[in-house]
């Protein structure tokens, strides 16, 4: 697999990158966001977690598209 990765340009390189990033944050910030909903529910003890979850995703979110400039342009 290492092969395949090196094969591929640095602009399609990045572009990956960058895609399998913005899913890994969409993730996170969706497990704390159904965490947040399953406190809600009462399914989960909920000690002020709910709204900390939120502001959580929140963040993650705002932070990878505030560093999402096009490579090279930092």
């Amino acid at each position: 697999m290492n092969a395949d990765w090196n094969a591929l340009s640095d602009e399609t390189q990045l572009a990956v990158t960058r895609e399998a990033l913005h899913r890994a944050v969409e993730t996170i910030a969706g497990q704390a966001e159904n965490l947040a909903s399953e406190m809600e529910a009462g399914h989960l003890a909920d000690r002020g977690g709910a709204d900390a979850l939120r502001l959580f995703a929140a963040l993650v979110r705002s932070h990878t598209r505030e560093r999402a400039a096009p490579a090279g342009h930092c």
